[in-house]
């Protein structure tokens, strides 16, 4: 295929003729930005330049190109609210309301380069905003979910030194009451219809701030952003990624397991606290020069998300496995998708019989792909490749991955060991710098030349890789990675719980839940104790973001324990998935 250079640091192909090539088995879809897997494997560079920022080097050309008229017509983002209500921005447009919003960022709240933002926002225009003034301003950005609780946001404030905070009028009264325990922050943004004592508004500071603004020079191995992910043996950890890790990194992503062109219009459903919003509703498909499409969408309502895919001219899908299972047992034969043409899935393992059930309802495939917060995207199914059901595919051109054992030793095909990335002698593109403050996390991922994902496979004879477990106790329920830690911190909060262990529960929608085995206290043993689960898990409901409380509770008499006395989750956790 005839490849035209777009800008300095990403490419896009000529759009062939015919752009789908769909065949009834497992199949080879026809990629529009490669021939085929061996040899975009063998053929990728991707050449990483003293200074880069994505916000000059790559939107600001897809403006210049829009401008001279060597762009389709797409809009860069569309945004619905499902009642109705629209926007659609240009790459211009983009660039010219970014601006704005850097100088607000500089001007009105005194931020500087390298000081942190923490960003709580839903599915609305102001959160990709705020992701690209950051950008243009070099502070750092710390994207949170919208469910945190008081507790998770005074966490997050005090851990990360945050210096300004972005949120809305749900999230205001929860960052009041504990910012007077936060001493770095010093600016609070608003966005919201009605003004708040002691906040910026930002819809009124946009109306009358000024569009001219000179993007910062940052160097390409500059802290771009801080996602806290979770952990099993303490709170969550702050994951640093730089400029090029995601800004140049994550074009792995974009050109070839999205294979995304100007042409497309890419919808992610994730949630706008996690990394894979950064994956796929910001640089993979901006690196393409795709339309981001995003939908307000305040909770996963799967007539909502077909009836979007059947209104709108969404050509790329992707969504976690929970929204494909819940997709297929809804009766899709009133709706056609005429636009899509590719759908993928990551976040957690898809189930072979749900890529069926799609398949035979859309004539598509779901293309698998998995990664971490800390990588761009390690092993993938990817177009023109045979796909095999239940595996993750092959590896991403970003990385060399080996299965090894205890020791570091690559193992050969069949053999079950830990995911690992080979970073010696030469750390690969699309890897996370480190575990900002915490040294000792950081050192423990290293195994000999490799860095350990936590996760356990095996790859096969034909190289594809297969996801077995992870390593450490990470529950992956509707998408959302949740860490027993916390669970348990609220558990043992209510008087009830004398002790409990947190481990994953087999779920036929979720995929896994969050199941809590609980030692009860003396004195609540006599309680009821269908009405006792209900209390205790409206009270983690209440002391930690609500997706994390345990779904499922189980009373028991001792927790089963090491010699050392640390429990055993994995004893649990095996119980619970032999069931099945």
């Amino acid at each position: 295929m005839k490849i035209l250079l777009c800008a300095k640091y990403f490419q896009c192909p000529v759009i062939p003729g015919s752009m789908r090539a769909l065949h009834k088995d497992y199949r080879t879809v026809t990629p529009q930005n490669f021939s085929n897997y061996e040899s975009m494997k063998q053929d990728f560079k991707l050449e990483i330049p003293e200074y880069f920022n994505f916000a000059k080097d790559v939107l600001d050309q897809w403006t210049s190109m829009e401008k001279a008229g060597k762009k389709p017509s797409n809009p860069a983002f569309w945004w619905t609210n499902g009642n109705g209500e629209e926007v659609r921005w240009s790459f211009e447009e983009l660039g010219s309301l970014s601006r704005k919003f850097a100088n607000i960022l500089t001007e009105a709240c005194g931020l500087q380069r390298g000081d942190r933002v923490i960003l709580l926002l839903p599915r609305i225009p102001e959160w990709w905003l705020a992701n690209i003034a950051c950008l243009r301003t070099g502070t750092v950005l710390i994207p949170g979910t919208t469910q945190m609780t008081q507790k998770d946001i005074l966490y997050r404030l005090q851990s990360s030194k945050a210096k300004c905070i972005i949120t809305n009028e749900v999230l205001a009264p929860a960052v009041d009451a504990v910012a007077s325990k936060c001493e770095n922050l010093h600016s609070k943004l608003i966005v919201s219809q009605s003004p708040r004592e002691g906040w910026e508004n930002l819809k009124e500071m946009m109306k009358h701030a000024s569009d001219n603004h000179t993007c910062v020079k940052t160097k390409h191995n500059e802290m771009m952003a801080i996602f806290f992910t979770s952990g099993t043996s303490g709170y969550p950890k702050m994951t640093g990624h730089t400029h090029s890790s995601f800004g140049l990194g994550l074009s792995i992503n974009g050109r070839f397991w999205l294979d995304l062109t100007p042409l497309d219009v890419m919808w992610n459903t994730s949630d706008t606290g996690w990394a894979k919003s950064a994956w796929s509703s910001v640089f993979s498909p901006w690196i393409q020069g795709a339309c981001v499409f995003a939908h307000y969408l305040p909770r996963f309502e799967p007539t909502s998300i077909l009836q979007t895919l059947s209104k709108f001219p969404i050509t790329v899908f992707c969504s976690a496995p929970t929204a494909y299972r819940m997709l297929v047992q809804n009766d899709k034969a009133s709706y056609k998708f005429k636009s899509l043409k590719h759908c993928v899935s990551a976040g957690e393992p898809i189930n072979p019989e749900v890529t069926e059930q799609w398949r035979n309802r859309t004539g598509l495939d779901i293309y698998e792909g998995y990664g971490q917060t800390e990588t761009v995207l390690i092993c993938g199914n990817f177009k023109g490749m045979k796909i095999k059901p239940g595996s993750m595919g092959k590896p991403s051109p970003a990385f060399d991955v080996k299965i090894l054992d205890v020791n570091g030793n690559v193992l050969p095909p069949g053999k079950e060991g830990d995911i690992g990335i080979r970073v010696r002698p030469n750390r690969p593109l699309g890897l996370f710098t480190h575990y900002i403050d915490n040294p000792t996390k950081t050192a423990s991922t290293l195994r000999g030349n490799f860095y350990i994902t936590g996760d356990r496979g095996y790859m096969d004879e034909d190289g594809y890789f297969w996801f077995v477990s992870r390593a450490d106790d990470i529950i992956l329920s509707s998408g959302y990675r949740i860490g027993p830690f916390e669970v348990e911190s609220a558990l043992i909060e209510h008087p009830a719980v004398a002790e409990s262990a947190v481990v994953s529960s087999p779920d036929p929608i979720r995929g896994e839940v969050v199941k809590a085995f609980i030692v009860l206290n003396p004195d609540y043993k006599s309680h009821d104790q269908e009405q006792l689960k209900k209390e205790i898990q409206e009270h983690v409901k209440r002391n930690t973001a609500p997706y994390k409380y345990p779904r499922k509770v189980e009373f028991i008499q001792e927790l089963p324990k090491t010699i050392s006395g640390k429990i055993k989750r994995n004893e649990l956790r095996k119980k619970e998935w032999e069931t099945i």
